[in-house]
C-alpha cells in the first residue's frame, strides 16, 4: 500500500502503544483521543495511558508469566515499558508505578513524536483508511454502534462475567473424577472434572461464600438495570437459598462420585480450557469476590486445596469482540485487510497485555503499510500464544484471559518442577523471538523519530 498515513482510535495503554510502534516505523499517526471533550466514568483526568485500577503492571520476574510478557515486548522498545521503567516505584519483584508520573510520561512521548499528532475528539464511525481500534472496555456509545453494525450485535459484548481458571495439574485427582452426566460406556472417561462435596463441606462452603468480601462495582456499573442481572455472581447466588448452588451451577444429577459409588451432595465441575488440557475452568462460577477471598473459599473445593489459579474470576462493565470469530493473530479484522483492534476490546486482559496487542497491531498496520508481511507471532512466545487464544479459543465460550503459561504448548520434554518449567518456558520464548527479530528485521527504531 502506498497510504502512509494511520489512525488510531483510543488513547489507553494499547492505543499509545500502537500509534508509537507505527511512528517508530515511519508512519505518519493521527492518535484520537475523546478526554477530555468527552469523560468516561472510570477516568479522572485526560492523560494518555491513564491507569484506572491498580498501579502494578504484575510481576517482572521472568519465569512468571507477567514478566515473560515484559521482556518480550522490551525488545520491540515499548513505550510503555520504557514510561513503567521512568514512573517505577518500589514492589519487590512486581513492575509498579506512580500512576500520574507514568501517564504523563507516555503523554509526554506521544505529543513529542514528530509523526504523531494527538487528537481530542471523539471518533463516531469507523473510518475507511488504515485504522487501528483501541477503545477499550468503555468504547462511547456511538462507536459500539458502528462495531455492532461491523460485527453483527450477537458478537459484541458489554458485560464480562469470568469464572476462575485452575492449572490443571495443581487439582487434586485421589478427590476430584472425570465423568460427564449420565455417562455412558466404561472407555468415556468424561468431558469434566468433578469435585465431590459431602452435605457437611457444601453447608460449609456456601457459609464461606456468604461471608466472602466482595470487589466493590463501580457508580456506574450499580446503577445499569442490566448488569446485574447479566453477570450474577456465585456469591449471590448463594445468599438466594442455601441449596440455590446445589440445584443450580453445584447439581450433581446423573453423576456419581467413584470413591463412594453414590451421587455427591453437591458437584463443582471444572471444564477444560485451552488445547494443552493444561487449564479448567470453574463452570458457571462468575464471581466479584476479592482475589484472595476467591484463593480461600475456593480452595475449599475438594479436590481444589491447593489449586494453582491462573486467573481469577471477575465481573466488571465490559466491551468485547468475540475475537476467535472476528479477528486475525495479527490483530487484522477477518474481512479487511486495513483495520486492526488492539488491547482489552479484543478480550486480553491486564495492563501488560493490552499494551503487548497494540504493539503487534501497530508493527502490522506499519508493516502493511510499507508493503512488508505481516507478523504472526509463534505461540511458544507468550505475546503470540495470547494473540493465538483470543484468536482461535472456542468462539461459544470465548471469556477475556490475561498471559499466563498455561496458554503455551507443552515443552518437548516434561519439566516436572514448576519455577524450572515455567524458565524454560521463557527460554524458550525469548530465543525463539529473539531469532524471528533478527530473521525478520521487526525492530527498525528509526534515530531521528526516537523520543528521549
Amino acid at each position: 500500500m502506498t497510504n502512509s498515513q494511520l489512525t488510531v482510535i483510543g488513547g489507553g495503554l494499547a492505543g499509545s502503544e500502537a500509534a508509537w510502534q507505527a511512528a517508530q516505523q515511519g508512519i505518519t499517526v493521527s492518535l484520537y483521543e475523546m478526554r477530555p471533550r468527552r469523560e468516561t466514568p472510570a477516568h479522572v483526568s485526560d492523560r494518555l495511558a491513564e491507569l484506572v485500577c491498580s498501579n502494578s503492571l504484575g510481576s517482572d520476574l521472568p519465569d512468571r508469566a507477567p514478566g515473560l510478557l515484559k521482556a518480550e515486548i522490551r525488545r520491540f522498545n515499548s513505550l510503555i515499558m520504557q514510561a513503567a521503567e521512568v514512573a517505577a516505584v518500589p514492589a519487590g519483584g512486581a513492575l509498579a508505578v506512580d500512576r500520574d508520573r507514568f501517564a504523563a510520561e507516555v503523554t509526554r512521548r506521544i505529543e513529542a513524536h514528530p509523526l504523531i499528532t494527538l487528537i481530542r475528539q471523539e471518533v463516531t464511525d469507523l473510518p475507511a483508511t488504515p485504522t487501528i481500534v483501541a477503545t477499550g472496555p468503555l468504547t462511547s456509545d456511538a462507536l459500539a454502534q458502528k462495531l455492532a453494525e461491523l460485527s453483527g450485535s450477537e458478537y459484541l459484548y458489554f458485560y464480562d462475567a469470568v469464572s476462575p481458571i485452575v492449572e490443571a495439574e495443581s487439582i487434586n485427582m485421589d478427590i476430584a473424577f472425570r465423568a460427564s452426566r449420565y455417562d455412558r460406556g466404561e472407555q468415556d472417561e468424561g468431558d469434566y472434572i468433578n469435585c465431590p462435596f459431602s452435605e457437611e463441606e457444601y453447608t460449609a462452603f456456601v457459609a464461606a461464600l456468604r461471608g466472602a468480601e466482595k470487589i466493590e462495582l463501580k457508580q456506574f456499573e450499580q446503577e445499569d438495570p442490566y448488569f446485574f442481572e447479566m453477570c450474577l455472581p456465585v456469591e449471590e447466588l448463594a445468599r438466594r437459598g442455601d441449596q440455590a448452588l446445589a440445584f443450580g451451577p453445584m447439581r450433581p444429577v446423573g453423576l456419581t462420585d467413584p470413591r463412594t459409588g453414590r451421587r455427591p451432595h453437591a458437584v463443582l465441575q471444572l471444564r477444560q480450557d485451552n488445547l494443552a488440557g493444561t487449564l479448567y475452568n470453574l463452570v458457571g462460577f462468575q464471581t466479584n469476590l476479592k482475589w484472595s477471598e476467591q484463593k480461600r473459599v475456593f480452595q475449599m473445593i475438594p479436590g481444589l486445596e491447593n489449586a494453582n489459579f491462573m486467573r481469577y474470576g471477575m465481573m466488571h462493565r465490559n466491551t468485547y469482540l468475540n475475537s476467535p470469530l472476528l479477528l486475525r493473530p495479527t490483530m487484522q479484522w477477518h474481512a479487511r485487510d486495513d483495520l486492526f483492534f488492539a488491547g482489552q476490546i479484543t478480550g486480553v486482559e491486564g495492563y501488560v497485555g493490552n499494551a503487548a496487542t497494540g504493539l503487534l497491531a501497530g508493527l502490522n498496520a506499519a508493516r502493511l503499510l510499507r508493503g512488508q508481511p505481516l507478523v504472526t507471532l509463534p505461540p511458544t512466545t507468550m505475546l503470540g500464544a495470547l494473540c493465538h487464544y483470543v484468536t482461535h479459543a472456542d468462539p461459544k465460550d470465548f471469556q477475556p484471559m490475561k498471559a499466563n503459561f498455561g496458554l503455551m504448548p507443552p515443552l518437548s520434554k516434561k519439566i516436572r518442577n514448576k519455577k524450572a518449567r515455567y524458565e524454560a518456558y521463557a527460554a524458550r520464548a525469548l530465543a525463539e523471538l529473539d531469532a524471528m527479530i533478527a530473521t525478520e528485521q521487526l525492530v527498525e527504531v528509526a534515530a531521528s523519530n526516537t523520543i528521549a
